[in-house]
């Protein structure tokens, strides 16, 4: 890490559901504008710890710090209210709604309204589509194009600059590439890249280590609920994807030797 505070820190979070351990006393540090990388195999609890920080799951124990402060979400709304989004793996577009529809779906600007009955600001949320679309530099003409006639790529990035028109500073994107062609993959990079310079810090759910290696500054690795790497991003490729694969399947042991370094 490097000297400035640090946006998020847990500490000791412990998740159960019934017998099964989830985490079992997880510590994470994202630090202002960085980009980590979060590993694990399958139920390795990535996941669960992001929903704890997202608000959609309540820790059975542990402290959640933003920004130095001390805070307890109950919901999503408690973590949004602070700047927390989450991008999830299926987008959550509405494939017949547009571009515009879909970045202010479910906090659409309202024109008028009196009871059940609203009147949508249909410009104001068309600008500021622009608006995003522009600033974050994506390849998306209209904004009264439908979902559904986009590219997986162009799906990924109205997903990601829908939670930016609410003012994120932190972003977790769960498998963000996932699915995608070799040329949709590099936008979403390039996307990744221009929020970090613009001060997001973002956590990256993913089993594509290469592109963590492009973009992460470091990369934390759960097992089995635990932390068992929490490291800077800075050898090769290959030297990176050996070490942590074998974090990930439990052929290093020696966690302390590589911790925050």
């Amino acid at each position: 890490m490097d000297n400035t505070v640090a946006r998020v820190e847990m500490h000791d979070i412990r998740k159960s559901f019934g017998a099964i351990q989830a985490l079992r006393g997880v510590d994470l540090t994202l630090g202002r504008g960085e980009v980590l990388g979060l590993v694990g195999d399958n139920a390795a609890g990535k996941s669960t710890l992001m929903k704890v920080l997202s608000g959609a799951h309540i820790p059975d124990g542990g402290q959640i710090f933003i920004d130095g402060r001390q805070v307890w979400f109950g919901n999503p709304e408690d973590s949004r209210s602070l700047g927390i989004e989450m991008v999830y793996q299926d987008f959550a577009l509405v494939d017949n709604l547009d571009v515009a529809a879909n970045m202010f779906l479910g906090r659409e600007y309202i024109r008028w309204g009196f009871g059940p009955v609203r009147l949508l600001d249909k410009r104001t949320m068309e600008l500021e589509s622009l608006r995003l679309i522009e600033d974050l530099r994506i390849d998306i003409d209209c904004v009264s194009l439908k979902v559904k006639h986009l590219s997986g790529g162009q799906r990924q990035a109205v997903a990601i600059s829908r939670v930016t028109a609410f003012d994120a500073r932190i972003i977790i994107m769960d498998e963000p590439t996932a699915a995608l062609n070799v040329i949709s993959v590099g936008k979403v990079l390039e996307l990744i890249r221009q929020l970090k310079s613009q001060g997001c810090s973002i956590i990256i759910i993913s089993h594509r280590l290469e592109d963590i290696h492009q973009v992460g500054d470091r990369v934390m690795v759960l097992r089995h609920g635990r932390k068992v790497c929490d490291r800077r991003i800075q050898e090769d490729i290959h030297a990176f994807r050996e070490r942590v694969v074998a974090y990930m399947i439990g052929a290093r042991d020696d966690y302390s030797a590589y911790l925050d370094e």
